[in-house]
């Protein structure tokens, strides 16, 4: 009895933490609170939280007067439709969300029993970065957490959400995961903000033009995924892990879904009427993939980045492949060096997650030019050779 009785004492005491003008601080941001978001990624009721109690041990620059149960991230287990996944959760309401010494070892917890016990880990990011009165041991923590991510990749599927800020080293942290997520007007990520820069080079630049979601979906490619909205995003989430295996030595879930007519014809006179007879007339490689792949099943990777080329995930009598396509809407469908990056990255974690690829080819080959040779368009075409 004395047992569930200090059980319930500490239940009472987690609740307490979650203050309301805390929350109302985030939302005045347009933001979620790190609970929030768990709740709407995981199945009801599902959340195993670890560690709610664990606090900073420094007490130097005023962190004494600045401890808070938890150290400013949530870490823990639930399940997203059934499957048993891992996740943590950064807490910009509490000091910032930033990272010291206990944070980063709850992080790496998590990350590791991901790992050991085979299920995917998604780290949900809205930190202000280091702990700078922590010192070396802020630093250490990011250190540990990139070890740990260097073990756990191509073993279990790593996903970054990026919904605040993810600045300086803390980038290399969505760097490192298969797929980013980001959402318009929260998500930024930079190894240098905009006051840096401006002391540096003088350039003025805000933080949506620096690293905003929009910038890293379209132009830089270090995000796979842009949504308007947090809603959104993890609905995105829980669509790309029903793609996913659970680890590296089991396969993708198999869905029933709409079988494509395709495969029900000897011939099918609308991919004739889609793909033309003239080879320098282009068309939208989109309508060859809907028509051969289960119905609506297909879920493209990085849309808005280096649109003459394809990736993503479809079915074909409900198990997962790999897409890699030539897009002749763009650039005639050309390779250059975004295109290669981009499908290289793509074919290595199939390879790893045992995904089956299927290429649909139509290419004159790789983008001549001066500013493609001078920019390595033999070292990044090299990576597409190495993938395959």
């Amino acid at each position: 009895m004395a047992f569930e009785k200090e059980i319930e004492k500490l239940n009472k005491k987690l609740k307490e933490l979650e203050k309301p003008e805390l929350a109302e601080k985030q939302h005045q941001k347009g933001k979620l609170t790190a609970r929030e978001r768990i709740n709407l990624l995981l199945d009801l009721d599902s959340f195993v939280e670890l560690d709610p109690f664990v606090e900073s041990r420094f007490d130097i620059f005023g962190l004494d007067k600045k401890r808070f149960p938890g150290d400013a991230v949530i870490t823990g287990s639930g399940k997203v439709n059934g499957r048993q996944i891992f996740v943590f959760a950064q807490d910009f309401s509490k000091i910032g969300g930033s990272l010291g010494e206990m944070h980063g070892q709850k992080i790496v917890k998590v990350i590791d029993l991901a790992r050991k016990t085979g299920c995917p880990i998604i780290g949900i990011i809205d930190s202000g970065g280091a702990r700078i009165q922590e010192g070396i041991s802020s630093l250490d923590g990011y250190a540990a957490i990139f070890r740990s991510q260097v073990k756990a990749s191509g073993v279990i599927p790593q996903i970054s959400v990026i919904v605040g800020p993810s600045a300086g080293g803390a980038s290399y942290a969505p760097g490192l995961s298969d797929f980013v997520f980001m959402v318009e007007r929260i998500s930024q990520m930079y190894i240098t903000g905009p006051e840096v820069i401006r002391a540096v080079t003088g350039e003025e630049v805000s933080f949506e033009e620096l690293g905003g979601a929009a910038i890293h979906s379209l132009k830089s490619g270090c995000s796979h995924f842009i949504f308007e909205s947090e809603a959104d995003c993890f609905s995105g989430v829980k669509k790309l892990l029903s793609y996913l295996p659970q680890n590296n030595l089991e396969d993708s879930p198999r869905q029933r879904s709409i079988i494509s007519e395709f495969f029900e014809k000897e011939e099918n006179p609308k991919l004739l009427e889609i793909v033309p007879e003239e080879e320098e007339k282009g068309y939208d490689m989109q309508e060859v993939i809907s028509e051969i792949f289960d119905k609506n099943s297909f879920f493209e990777i990085q849309a808005g980045f280096a649109t003459n080329s394809i990736v993503g995930f479809s079915r074909l009598s409900g198990y997962v492949v790999g897409i890699i396509a030539n897009q002749t809407k763009f650039m005639a469908g050309t390779l250059d060096i975004d295109s290669s990056d981009k499908v290289s990255r793509f074919v290595r974690f199939c390879d790893c997650f045992n995904i089956p690829l299927i290429n649909l080819v139509d290419t004159p080959g790789y983008l001549p030019g001066a500013d493609q040779e001078h920019r390595g368009i033999i070292r990044h075409g090299a990576k597409v050779l190495y993938a395959f």
